[in-house]
């Protein structure tokens, strides 16, 4: 895989991983708050935007990364 490949690979690791901790944080806040119609929905989401993440930082590794 090229060098610019990787770098905008590991750009969009980085991008994702930011937004998963501004949603868990959003979600940590929704429930302090007793708004849990709000947290779940942010959970959710920040689970999957991790999921994405992780396997994003998968494939970097293994492409030598």
């Amino acid at each position: 895989m090229e060098t610019r490949t990787i770098e905008v690979l590991v750009r969009a690791y980085l991008s994702l991983e930011h937004t998963a901790i501004d949603l868990y944080e959003e979600f940590e806040l929704a429930v302090q708050t007793g708004n849990y119609s709000d947290a779940s929905l942010l959970e959710s989401q920040a689970d999957k935007v991790y999921e994405l993440a992780e396997n994003l930082e998968i494939i970097i590794r293994e492409q030598g990364g």
